[in-house]
This record gives structure tokens, C-alpha cells and sequence, in this order.
């Protein structure tokens, strides 16, 4: 095995008016079986910090933007090890939270994913809304694993 390329990576946890979490479908290009659920977020750019990371995947990936400034502190870290499209990748990640309601009426709203780089349209085929019941209930693989002991923490569903 190869050594893991490191990867600093910020991600949102955008949550609807219901406390549920936005999370999209993917899979491994190199093994299409491996699929998952994952948040909006992603790779940091050089001299990017974590904060303009976020907000530039959030805007990239749903069409919702924020500035940085306004995303506060992390509201979780956590240190991950995985492969994608044969290369074995080591990502420190910082999660923020965001509140769709508070951005734009929920009503008036869709997900726009025409942000997508080439590798994301490649390999995304979905997304949706899921509830920390659903998320804990389900047999489908999602990360963070603990995501939904940290929805129940943070939105109180």
C-alpha cells in the first residue's frame, strides 16, 4: 500500500428547517461497490483556511453562499483515513454548521450541484435529507460514522 497523501478538508453540516442533514450519494471510481453518504465539503485549495474552504465547497456543491467570517468555530474535527479512485488519502477535517432556514426560505430552495468539478459529477448520483433517526436506523455507509449522535448534539432531533 501507498503512503496516504494528505488532504486538509472543511466540510458543512447544512441542516434544514426539520434538523435534518444534507448529505450526498458517491462512490469510489476504482471500486463502484464502495458507495456512501458524505456532507457537502472538500479538499482545502492552497492558502486556503478552513473557513473559506467550506464556504467555497458549500457554494460549489448546493449553490448556497456564506462568508467564511460567518461560519464561526468547528463544530467538529476529526481525523480520517480512506481511498478513493486508488489512491489512499489521510484528511484532517473541520465541520461547520449551517442552518439553511437562517440562509434562504427552504420553500424557495433547491440544491444546485452545477458546481461540481469533474470527479464530483463523475461520481455523485444523489442527495438528500436525512434525519438522525434515519441515519442512525440505516445499514448505508455515511461519514462521519458519527454523524448522527453529532446531529442529535447539535440541532437537539
Amino acid at each position: 500500500m501507498t503512503e496516504a497523501i494528505s488532504r486538509p478538508a472543511a466540510r458543512v453540516l447544512l441542516i434544514d428547517e426539520a434538523g435534518r442533514v444534507l448529505l450526498f450519494h458517491g462512490y469510489d471510481p476504482a471500486d463502484p461497490s464502495h458507495t456512501y453518504w458524505v456532507t457537502p465539503g472538500g479538499g482545502l485549495e492552497p492558502g486556503e483556511s478552513y473557513a473559506e474552504g467550506a464556504a467555497r465547497e458549500l457554494f460549489e456543491e448546493t449553490g448556497l453562499r456564506v462568508e467564511p467570517e460567518s461560519l464561526g468555530e468547528p463544530v467538529f474535527r476529526d481525523l480520517v483515513e480512506f481511498p478513493f479512485d486508488g489512491q489512499w488519502y489521510r484528511a484532517e477535517q473541520s465541520f461547520y454548521l449551517v442552518r439553511v432556514g437562517a440562509l434562504v426560505r427552504v420553500d424557495a430552495w433547491e440544491v444546485d450541484t452545477t458546481g461540481f468539478d469533474e470527479i464530483e459529477r463523475a461520481c455523485t448520483d444523489g442527495h438528500r435529507w436525512w434525519s438522525a433517526d434515519e441515519l442512525a436506523s440505516t445499514d448505508e455507509r455515511f461519514y462521519p460514522g458519527s454523524l448522527a449522535n453529532l446531529l442529535r448534539t447539535l440541532v437537539g432531533v
